[in-house]
């Protein structure tokens, strides 16, 4: 009698805390987001209609070079592996909803000892044949098995942000190494264009100094800055070489034919675009690793509810079926059908507190998880706003930049003018040449950067990238 009221007991204590564990609940975002960015001079309060955001650039070979690698990247080819693998597991969690069956059949030949007992008397020996089937289903009454689904579930669709973070990754990658190209290939312009200037100086000191009226020095400082120039071009096209190779390793395949076709020089695609930036609160559906932590954030839920079952009691069914006889020919004899059925209710009423361990152990778990979400949010919404930030430093940066390189040609032009008519020193014309060279360069780096940043802007708004073509969520 003790024993049936502490059981009882204990029963009622598994059921409170299950009760007091489905009373919990907690939100996600525990702050709200900012209703805009700080910057808003330059970009519009609306989401892109065309989510492939390097068509904005207008650049056919950046369009050719990253569908490229969308269709031979091993990193994708990797991530929809990945994806295909969660949702086998997904598959195999959802099979806990049907019984598993097993079928066996066979030969046994047994002897029994007739000396196993006080009075010695012959053994018995028998042999026979035996088919059946045996099955084994929890009827998933206490749900179970479908919280043990949508956990699985949950993990697969982070499985497909993962994908898309790849995606939005590979793009921008794709893009950055291209503007970089361009950029170094454009440096290398200028320097030409600038050996060309510095060579008809060189030819202009030199006539001078064979007309007695400059002196050698004159000749040996135009020779300098034309080689020093020169000197810049392997490092710059060694750049570009270098740059090639990554973008081909981006597209799965070795430099060849796309080497040849990139080494022509083209110029730099517009760096003057209007974002379309949407609003902080975007990001919770746009960019991958949110949505991500969020499947990860479900599924770390779902793990806090199977730890709730297990304060449930399990129905489950178990029978056979099959047939026993002697002899072969009498296996479907009308005496040799054999079966069982075993309907079970089963339910731990103590285990040592360890399911409320489990349980604890689980909203831990999920607790953790809320603050990486949080995190993550936060995270992003810094990563759009200082892409931002330095975009708009950029435009004002190139406007101002511009102004320089204008005056420093128009600063050599004059000194060079000077210089002919003997009233100025070629230090000013040496001066004029490494001032304006610096400025151009700078003017290209410049504008470079703000290629890279509008990139690293898409990038951070998750790319507007949308998984067309990998399989469909499962619902």
């Amino acid at each position: 009698m003790k024993i049936a009221k502490l059981l009882i007991l204990l029963a009622v204590v598994s059921l409170f805390s299950t009760v007091r564990a489905q009373n919990a609940s907690g939100t996600y975002v525990r702050d709200s987001l900012p209703s805009s960015w700080q910057m808003t001079r330059q970009c519009f309060q609306t989401l892109p209609s065309d989510d492939a955001w390097w068509k904005t650039f207008n650049d056919s070979t950046l369009n050719m070079l990253i569908d490229k690698a969308i269709a031979n990247n091993y990193n994708v080819a990797a991530a929809v592996k990945r994806i295909e693998m969660a949702r086998k597991v997904v598959q195999e969690a959802q099979a806990g909803y049907f019984p598993t069956v097993s079928v066996a059949g066979g030969w046994t030949k047994a002897q029994q000892s007739g000396a196993d007992s006080k009075t010695v008397g012959p053994y018995v020996r028998d042999s026979y044949f035996s088919l059946g089937a045996t099955m084994n289903w929890e009827i998933d009454v206490f749900g179970r098995v479908k919280a043990n689904a949508k956990a699985k579930k949950a993990a697969y669709e982070a499985s497909r942000a993962d994908y898309d973070a790849v995606m939005v990754s590979l793009c921008a990658n794709v893009a950055t190494a291209y503007m970089e190209l361009r950029m170094c290939q454009e440096e290398l312009a200028v320097a030409h264009a600038h050996i060309a200037s510095q060579d008809q100086i060189v030819k202009i000191t030199e006539a001078r100094f064979e007309a007695q009226l400059a002196d050698m020095l004159e000749v040996t400082q135009a020779r300098i800055v034309l080689y020093n120039t020169q000197a810049s071009l392997p490092g710059l096209e060694s750049q570009i070489r270098t740059l090639i190779n990554s973008i081909s390793i981006l597209l799965g395949e070795y430099p060849g034919e796309l080497a040849k076709g990139l080494s022509v020089y083209g110029r730099m695609p517009s760096y003057k675009q209007t974002i379309d930036a949407g609003v902080p609160a975007d990001l919770l559906r746009r960019r991958p690793d949110i949505v991500e932590a969020e499947m990860e954030l479900a599924e770390y839920a779902a793990n806090v509810g199977i730890a709730k079952k297990d304060f449930l009691p399990v129905l489950s069914l178990t029978g056979s079926v099959g047939t026993s006889a002697h002899s072969a020919g009498h296996l479907f004899g009308d005496h040799s059908l054999t079966y069982s059925i075993a309907p079970q209710l089963s339910w731990t009423v103590f285990d040592g507190m360890a399911r409320n361990y489990r349980t604890a152990e689980a909203r831990l778990q999920l607790e953790a998880a809320v603050d990486q979400y949080n995190q993550t949010v936060m995270n992003a919404v810094e990563e759009v706003d200082n892409a931002l930030l330095q975009y708009d430093s950029s435009l004002a940066s190139i406007e101002l930049q511009k102004k320089v390189v204008e005056q420093s040609e128009k600063s050599l032009n004059l000194a060079v003018d000077l210089y002919k008519t003997g009233l100025t020193a070629f230090s000013n014309v040496v001066d004029g040449q490494m001032s304006w060279l610096e400025s151009q360069n700078t003017l290209v780096t410049l504008e470079g950067k703000a290629l890279s940043t509008l990139v690293t802007i898409y990038q951070a708004l998750g790319g507007g990238w949308q998984a067309a073509g990998v399989e469909p969520a499962i619902e």
